[in-house]
């Protein structure tokens, strides 16, 4: 397709400036340049097709960026960053060093609130709409959200607060039919158009100043018209529960009509109290199956959810062929552990919060679906819900990334340690998670889990390892139990291997060395740790290697060993210093007289950009190479001062 009108909108203001005919125009365009640009640089696709129109209505109706558009997630946010002066930036679009897979309030100022996080926009709206009273502006405020993001209490959270302050803001559910929403038809098309009409609100609100001044009878007729209203709502309007929170509710309407959106969002723009407007998308439209059986839609929208580059363009980073290639990724090698697991062990169920695909969790899902539980975008709701499963002798394994197990902090500490409750935390994701950025690294696991009393906190070295672990975390009945791993290759696994239990604490010597030098490594730097030690060797500088496997309690008896053995001790971890396991170490020698060195090699202390995994590692040496440039620098080490 020969793009006219795209290249021609550098701002909103040249989208406002276009009739019917070309906005429609426009929104083919919008669509097949984003098909086109993401399936061959890869990136989140579903997502974003779904609110094409959606986003162009947005625009052309609201003053932005005086108007404020707070996106949930950022998934949705591709075509808002094309129509906001990013068209020819897009096809850096979570490339090192290029735009954000997400908004970013430091990216541009159309990026009203960062996203990452679901179930986050309606409260930062709220905040945003509320600072008006504060700041004597006069703005308007629209939060987007979408159907799954709207099972995370957050979301609701925000509603009551909103509805209760009767905050003027606009709330946008956008509803992909996968979730909650049935087929509409022409009689609510035909509702929304009513209920939205200026001329219904104004009569409206004269039926109610009428009956207020009425003197004789004047609460039984004001009581029997609230009942009628109340009455007709609830047999002809959906979303009651909204109303109820204090949101006037429109809709649903079809999300792709770009013309209605247009005129529906222009008739509710200036209403002076809380609104949602509930629009019907299908996920992925342009790409997703045209075909009405909803198993078909639901694969083709988790299938194109997030598209791999086509292989056009050049990759940045060329693989380690030093790595054994056939060896599945951590999220596989999961999935297959759990499967064997569930086989041999009738009390274990798996948990995750709307990740089923990107947990490794499918295989289970369809062999053991009557132990199998997805809860949703509600991570602390998932693990009150494994706490109380662990209190009846079932035992939960929870499925989660390590940066969304953040949201359920306070569920871990209070309804499973406290308890001393044995559920299983299994974290995707630990460490860099590659071009999803930030938000999405898995970086604080460590340190936020370390501190917790009674939690065993782990890391396998490789895919063989996690099933040890799984394993050795199901016979442990005393408390909490995680396991870390991250977005990547789990260097071995044997599908038909045995698993063994390891005693907890224990660390493991990969290669031993009579050297002055240890490195303790955690999890898949135990690997750069090996081919590090290798290289020095060459050199003439001999290294230990210890897989410290055991994060937390740590293997009190080895470190008493380095005591005498070594004048250096280097720690390597995928996470942040603070609070992290190099700290752990660092404290409990400091503590027990030791008097060489140590060096602490982990993630920095600021929030690492979006990137390959490999370049952010040795951006950050926390790598091979960072080993091998910290030992040829002996000079240079820091001496231990606690």
């Amino acid at each position: 397709m020969q793009l006219k009108i795209l290249p021609t909108i550098k701002s909103p203001d040249d989208l406002r400036k276009l009739n019917k005919d070309q906005l429609l125009k426009l929104a083919d365009e919008l669509r097949h340049f984003t098909i086109e640009t993401i399936t061959e640089i890869g990136g989140h696709l579903a997502p974003t097709l779904g609110v094409i129109e959606l986003t162009i209505a947005l625009h052309k109706v609201f003053n932005t960026p005086e108007d404020k558009i707070i996106w949930d997630v950022g998934h949705q946010g591709y075509a808002h960053k094309i129509l906001t002066g990013r068209l020819d930036k897009f096809n850096t679009i979570r490339r090192m060093g290029g735009l954000s897979g997400f908004l970013k309030i430091s990216e541009s100022e159309y990026d009203a609130f960062g996203a990452g996080h679901a179930s986050t926009s309606i409260s930062a709206a709220t905040g945003i709409a509320e600072a008006q009273k504060h700041n004597d502006k006069d703005f308007r405020v629209v939060s987007v959200i979408g159907d799954g993001s709207m099972t995370g209490g957050l979301a609701f959270e925000a509603m009551n607060n909103a509805g209760h302050l009767k905050t003027p803001m606009l709330v946008i559910l956008n509803d992909n039919e996968m979730s909650i929403s049935p087929n509409v038809g022409a009689l609510n098309t035909y509702l929304t158009k009513i209920v939205t009409n200026p001329l219904y609100n104004q009569i409206r609100t004269e039926i109610w100043e009428v009956a207020g001044k009425i003197t004789f009878g004047k609460k039984t007729i004001q009581k029997i018209l609230r009942k009628i209203e109340e009455s007709l709502k609830n047999f002809l309007v959906p979303g009651m529960l909204f109303e109820e929170l204090g949101f006037r509710y429109f809709g649903p309407i079809d999300g792709h009509d770009l013309p209605e959106l247009i005129k529906t969002l222009d008739r509710i723009k200036d209403l002076k109290t809380p609104a949602i407007l509930h629009i019907l998308t299908k996920k992925g439209k342009g790409m997703v199956t045209s075909s009405n059986n909803n198993h078909d839609y639901y694969l083709d929208a988790v299938k194109f959810h997030a598209v791999k580059p086509n292989g056009k363009v050049k990759e940045e980073v060329e693989e380690n062929n030093s790595l054994p290639q056939k060896a599945p990724v951590f999220q596989d090698v999961f999935g297959s552990i759990v499967c064997e697991i569930a086989r041999n062990r009738k009390d274990t169920v798996c948990i995750t919060a709307a990740m089923r695909e990107g947990t490794g969790l499918v295989p289970y899902a369809n062999e053991f679906q009557s132990r199998y539980y997805d809860v949703g975008i509600a991570e602390g709701h998932g693990v009150t819900f494994a706490a109380g499963l662990a209190t009846q002798n079932v035992r939960p394994i929870v499925a989660i990334y390590s940066t969304f197990l953040q949201r359920a902090y306070d569920h871990i500490v209070h309804d499973a340690a406290i308890q001393h409750l044995p559920v299983i935390f299994c974290m995707d994701r630990a460490g860099i998670a590659g071009e999803d950025g930030p938000t999405h690294h898995g970086a604080l696991d460590i340190a936020y889990l370390k501190c917790v009393q009674g939690i065993i906190v782990s890391a396998p070295k490789d895919g063989n390892e996690l099933r040890h672990l799984l394993y050795t975390a199901l016979d442990y009945t005393k408390g909490p139990f995680s396991i870390r791993y991250p977005k990547a290759c789990s260097q071995n696994f044997d599908e038909k291997g045995q698993a063994e239990l390891l005693p907890i604490g224990s660390w493991e010597v990969c290669r031993k060395s009579k050297g002055n030098t240890v490195i303790l490594a955690v999890g898949a730097q135990v690997f750069d740790g090996i081919n590090a030690a290798k290289n020095l060797s060459e050199q003439g500088i001999e290294c230990e290697v210890v897989n410290c496997r055991f994060i937390k309690p740590m293997d009190e008896d080895y470190l008493q060993s380095t005591l005498e053995r070594f004048d250096n001790v280097i720690t390597i971890e995928e996470g942040v210093k603070t609070g992290g396991f190099g700290e752990g170490v660092a404290a409990w020698l400091a503590t027990n007289g030791y008097k060489g060195s140590v060096k602490i090699i982990s993630l920095p202390d600021e929030f690492v950009e979006h990137g390959p995994r490999d370049l952010l590692l040795e951006k950050w040496g926390v790598n091979q190479k960072g080993i091998e440039d910290i030992v040829l620098k002996q000079s240079e080490s820091i001496k231990l001062q606690y």
